[in-house]
């Protein structure tokens, strides 16, 4: 059994929801993004903002794929490139340069930005120099809100006390470092060894400087983690006290991501230590002060995160848990994804594709999808339960026109086993997620997901639990 306050999960629930599920940065999800959606599509959505109140009323989100890293992390599934070639990354930042020229004209000069997420591969693979001229851009083509977001990805093994202070003086008030274990054996098998005092310098430099919402990275599921070893990465975390934490589960799928090759599967945690690691990360955080904020994401009572979801203001999109909610996102860089209006988009993922087609004056759009009646009011309620872990019906109604009861007749039945197992509380008038069901949100959501009933092809997706 695995006992939360006093909450317990039996291992019948467990066990039956040992299986993949999308995490939900989007819906459609991406696996649903189609190569018929290209730039023809994307700058009709791009003008639709341009032509409508959103473009002066709503500020933009912004994301920025730096996919560089100088060595392999083995449980990586980003889009990374692995490379000693520093001009590679330079050549890079003009094509980033060429894509915003291409986009401006189409989506209108000094929008306002309140939110800028670097992420990566190693954003800070790069030099200050560089990411001083890439910010600089960025503020020229763009207005950096007062108050607003702005956060970058950090590896702490290649920044220091200067490099903080520079990235402070760029205009950048967050920072998430990536940890993932503090034990030595688990480091050197995913081939990322870093020292607790290494973090623990960097954490308190940052919070003299100013930085906000300093966020780590762990991951449970890793090879030779164990239980014990876990408990004292957990400890260690807490004496840290970052204002957000992100407890990711290990996701080994070798077959799609070529890093991953390098892991022994023999090595990784059986099936009961790795849910015995969940129950002690979600009771530690929780007994520590932590919010739970949702799935695997935790925030301080006093960080805007825990203020967003006490608010009702809490959003997700394709970094995770977000503060704003409704911003047009926009994705630069290869693989980057984002969203406009009622459609999504995303780059190409190859590298030289990307820079070959912004060389030709084309922006680089892979794929993506314009989002059908049925869609939008799916992505409603699939937010609602995500963010909210609450669904008023009556709001879905009135926004959508249609009648819920019988417009989601099926999806109601299909709620009840949850109800039946505690997991979800319905009535005439609101779905909502109980405190045990938090922890399966991922597949209460899914019962309104049409794509995932239509074919059931889940194994791309990580573990729900």
């Amino acid at each position: 059994m695995l006992k939360l306050k006093n909450m317990i999960i039996s291992k019948d629930i467990l066990q039956q929801f040992d299986v993949p599920g999308p995490r939900y940065t989007s819906y459609p999800t991406a696996d649903r993004f189609v190569e018929a959606y290209g730039e023809d599509q994307y700058l009709h959505s791009l003008q639709e903002r341009l032509s409508s109140a959103r473009s002066m009323a709503s500020p933009l989100s912004m994301y920025v794929h730096l996919p560089f890293c100088a060595s392999l992390c083995y449980y990586c599934a980003c889009n990374k490139i692995i490379t000693s070639n520093y001009q590679k990354a330079i050549d890079y930042l003009d094509d980033l340069q060429r894509e915003v020229e291409l986009l401006l004209p189409h989506l209108g000069r000094e929008q306002m930005v309140s939110q800028i997420h670097l992420g990566g591969g190693t954003p800070t693979f790069y030099k200050d120099k560089e990411l001083q001229q890439l910010v600089n851009f960025l503020k020229s083509a763009f207005q950096w809100q007062t108050g607003g977001e702005f956060a970058i990805e950090v590896d702490p093994r290649t920044i220091d006390d200067e490099r903080l202070h520079s990235l402070w003086s760029m205009g950048f008030n967050r920072l998430s470092l990536g940890v993932q274990d503090f034990d030595p054996h688990v480091q050197q098998a995913v081939h990322r060894i870093q020292t607790v005092d290494q973090v623990n310098g960097l954490m308190q430099t940052a919070r003299s400087i100013g930085f906000g919402s300093i966020n780590l990275d762990l991951i449970y599921g890793l090879p030779f983690q164990t239980p014990a070893s876990w408990l004292r990465t957990l400890k260690t975390v807490l004496q840290l006290r970052p204002d957000r934490l992100a407890i990711y589960a290990y996701a080994h799928l070798p077959e799609r991501f070529k890093p991953q090759r390098h892991i022994d599967a023999a090595s990784l945690p059986t099936y009961s230590h790795k849910t015995h690691m969940l129950e002690m990360a979600l009771q530690f955080m929780q007994d520590a002060g932590y919010v739970y904020i949702g799935m695997d994401h935790f925030a301080l009572p006093q960080d805007s995160l825990s203020v967003a979801k006490r608010q009702g203001r809490l959003h997700r999109n394709f970094q995770g848990y977000s503060t704003q909610s409704g911003s047009d996102l926009i994705g630069l860089g290869v693989s980057a994804i984002g969203s406009m209006g009622s459609s999504y988009v995303q780059n190409t993922k190859s590298l030289d594709e990307y820079s070959d087609l912004l060389q030709h004056g084309k922006l680089p759009v892979d794929k993506g999808i314009g989002l059908t009646r049925d869609d939008l009011v799916r992505r409603s309620i699939i937010m609602a339960l995500m963010c909210q872990g609450r669904v008023e019906l009556a709001d879905i109604e009135q926004s959508h026109m249609l009648d819920f009861g019988t417009y989601f007749a099926r999806e109601m039945a299909l709620l009840k086993g949850f109800v039946e197992q505690g997991l979800v509380k319905l009535d005439v008038h609101v779905i909502e997620v109980t405190a045990l069901g938090w922890y399966v949100v991922r597949a209460v959501a899914m019962v309104f997901d049409k794509y995932a009933h239509a074919d059931g092809q889940r194994a791309h997706f990580s573990k729900i639990l």
